[in-house]
C-alpha cells in the first residue's frame, strides 16, 4: 500500500456527498425515525442510513481498512490498538441539528495512521459546501460544487473581540465563565462541532470552545483541516488530543485555536 494515500481524497470526498445526500433528502421529506443510545443521545434513521451507505463504500474503496464509526463504535482498545491506519467517521454530526432543522449537520470522514489524523474531509449538505485536508498538502474549501480555494485560519488583530464560535444548545454562561473577563469576546452560534471548527480554519472566527461530550470521531478530520490551515485543536488543559490510545473513545473539553499567538494560557480559565 502506497505511504500516502492523497490520491483517495477524490473519492472519499464524493463519498462524503453522497453520505450527506443521501441525509438531506431524508431531511427535505422530514421523513425519519428518532431513537435514543445507551448514552442517552439522540440517533436517528438518517445517521443509520448514512453509515451503512459510507461503510458499503469505504469497505470497496479500500477492503483492507479498518472502519470505526460513532454508530458502530463498540470495539474493544485490544483490537483497535492494532491498527495503524483506520478510517473514523461520525456519518451525521449534529444529529440535534437534523431533528431541530437548523440546517447546521454534516457528514465526517477521517483517516487516521498511527493515532495521528492525515485525512480530513467534512460535507455540509445543507450548504453544498466541503472542506477536506490531508498531512502536508493544505487545507481547502469547496464552495457548493466550485473550484477549491485554500483556507488559512485568522491572524488576530490586536483590540478586536475575540470571535467564538458556540454551540446553539450550550448555556451562554458556560462558555463565558471559562474565558478571562479581561478580553472583549464576539459569540458565534452555530450547530455540527465539525462546521465550527472549519469556522475557524478558513477565517471566520477566532476559535471554537466545545465544553461537554464528544467522540473523536467529532474532531479527527477537523484536526487534520484546521492544522493544515495553520491552527490546532487541544484539550482546554492545551494538550494534544489522542486518537485510538485509550478504551474510551470521549474527548476532553477542547478548544479550536486559530491564532497560537494568542495568550490562550491567559484567556481560557477553565483548565
Amino acid at each position: 500500500m502506497d505511504s500516502t494515500l492523497s490520491h483517495l481524497l477524490p473519492e472519499v470526498i464524493n463519498i462524503a456527498r453522497a453520505s450527506g445526500q443521501l441525509i438531506l433528502d431524508i431531511y427535505e421529506k422530514g421523513d425519519f425515525e428518532e431513537f435514543t443510545k445507551s448514552d442517552d443521545t439522540p440517533v436517528t434513521s438518517a445517521d443509520l442510513a448514512a453509515h451503512k451507505l459510507i461503510m458499503e463504500k469505504l469497505s470497496q474503496l479500500t477492503p483492507d481498512i479498518p472502519i470505526l464509526s460513532e454508530e458502530d463504535a463498540d470495539i474493544a482498545l485490544e483490537q483497535r490498538e492494532k491498527w495503524d491506519r483506520y478510517w473514523l467517521v461520525d456519518p451525521l454530526d449534529g444529529t440535534q441539528e437534523f431533528i431541530a432543522r437548523s440546517g447546521d449537520f454534516a457528514t465526517i470522514i477521517a483517516l487516521v495512521e498511527n493515532n495521528r489524523p492525515v485525512m480530513g474531509v467534512v460535507y455540509g449538505p445543507v450548504s453544498g459546501v466541503t472542506y477536506y485536508a490531508y498531512e502536508g498538502k493544505g487545507a481547502w474549501k469547496i464552495p457548493d460544487m466550485d473550484e477549491s480555494i485554500r483556507i488559512s485560519t485568522l491572524k488576530h488583530e490586536e483590540k478586536q473581540p475575540i470571535a467564538i464560535a458556540i454551540s446553539r444548545r450550550q448555556d451562554i454562561n458556560n462558555i463565558t465563565r471559562c474565558m478571562s473577563p479581561e478580553w472583549n469576546y464576539d459569540l458565534v452560534p452555530l450547530g455540527s462541532a465539525a462546521l465550527k471548527a472549519c469556522l475557524v480554519a478558513e477565517g471566520a472566527v477566532d476559535c471554537y470552545l466545545r465544553l461537554g461530550p464528544t467522540g473523536e470521531w467529532d474532531t479527527a478530520a477537523t484536526q487534520c483541516i484546521v492544522q493544515e490551515a495553520g491552527g490546532r485543536i487541544l484539550s482546554t488543559e492545551l494538550e494534544p488530543l489522542s486518537y485510538n490510545e485509550r478504551e474510551s473513545l470521549e474527548n476532553p473539553n477542547f478548544i479550536v485555536l486559530g491564532d497560537e499567538n494568542l495568550p490562550w494560557n491567559k484567556i481560557l480559565t477553565c483548565r
